[in-house]
């Protein structure tokens, strides 16, 4: 038996006693060192219509690290002891089965350190898919993990990055990681004007907006120039959003959703996020801001949401 959070409803977690998977061919059982608690969480907690509950043991975790500890039949490249990082649906609980070709072995340069891998894999590959340049400018709308992370990525290729974002603690945590420019995330139109005297009026060759709702959508769309690429990495799962077809196609604008399904792609971006923090190109360890036992999930997810102080990001621990 192991422990894992249930969902029950919305704003309900239980910790429930459940039957301990067994891995099949093909499969790592991975016992939980930590997952990271997602964004993307938080509409599930809050209660959307068409979710059911209560939902899957375990199943909002989705950011998890650990230790193998059983390998199914079929099994090459593992063994039980190696420590991995992974893609999977179940890991708000003691222990995860994964595909074995969804897990990839932490090297001992990261021995020690928390890695909810998924999140880095993820920037990895929405800045791939933004296709940034060195010179180009690039306004980030909404600084928290992602956009954090992206503006490091950004900065490193040689980019001027706008940082926009609604706390002076997100965007004090955007000049760390490199933003050249930060703007108060308040009055859309003085955002509009303030990118424009930055840019000389041309506006941004790039805007990734990375917070998943309607007004962040709406001002990223205004801030790109004549040509420009759109990035869509905030994750929309709360209804449907009109956009300015009219100002997309008089800009002749690119427009990027860069959430990847393709499980080859998703694990391209998992080796690279991997590579890049065991090469200290990539430091997210100030964007860890607290830690929590399984048992207090729930108030992960209330900060989550809430934000206190200079929080970014909540670690569920089982050590």
């Amino acid at each position: 038996m192991m422990r894992a959070a249930v969902l029950h409803g919305p704003g309900e977690i239980r910790i429930a006693e459940v039957a301990r998977p067994e891995p099949g061919p093909g499969q790592l059982r991975v016992r939980l060192e930590g997952c990271g608690v997602c964004a993307s969480n938080l509409e599930p907690w809050a209660g959307l219509e068409w979710m059911t509950y209560p939902a899957e043991a375990g199943g909002l975790g989705h950011e998890g690290w650990g230790v193998v500890d059983a390998v199914g039949e079929n099994v090459e490249g593992f063994a039980t002891g190696d420590r991995v990082t992974m893609l999977s649906g179940r890991s708000f609980a003691e222990y995860d089965v994964v595909d074995a070709a969804a897990a990839v072995k932490l090297p001992d340069a990261l021995a020690g350190q928390p890695f909810p891998g998924e999140p880095i894999a993820c920037a990895m590959n929405i800045f791939r898919r933004s296709e940034i340049q060195a010179g180009q400018t690039v306004a980030i709308v909404g600084i928290g993990f992602l956009g954090a992370v992206l503006t490091r990525l950004a900065t490193d290729a040689g980019a001027r990055v706008i940082a926009i974002s609604r706390r002076q603690e997100s965007l004090d945590l955007a000049k760390a990681y490199g933003a050249a420019e930060t703007i108060p995330m308040h009055d859309h139109w003085q955002i509009i004007e303030r990118v424009k005297g930055i840019t000389g009026e041309a506006l941004c060759e790039r805007v990734i907006e990375a917070v998943g709702k309607q007004w962040p959508l709406d001002l990223a769309g205004e801030l790109v120039g004549f040509g420009g690429k759109l990035i869509v990495a905030g994750y929309h799962q709360d209804g449907p959003r009109q956009v300015s077809m009219q100002m997309w196609n008089w800009k002749g604008i690119d427009v990027v959703n860069a959430h990847e399904r393709d499980p080859a792609v998703q694990m391209r971006g998992l080796r690279e996020a991997v590579d890049a923090v065991a090469s200290r190109r990539l430091d997210p360890t100030p964007l860890y801001s607290k830690r929590y036992r399984l048992e207090d999930l729930g108030q992960a997810l209330d900060d989550t949401r809430d934000k206190p102080g200079d929080f970014v990001k909540a670690l569920v621990t089982y050590e």
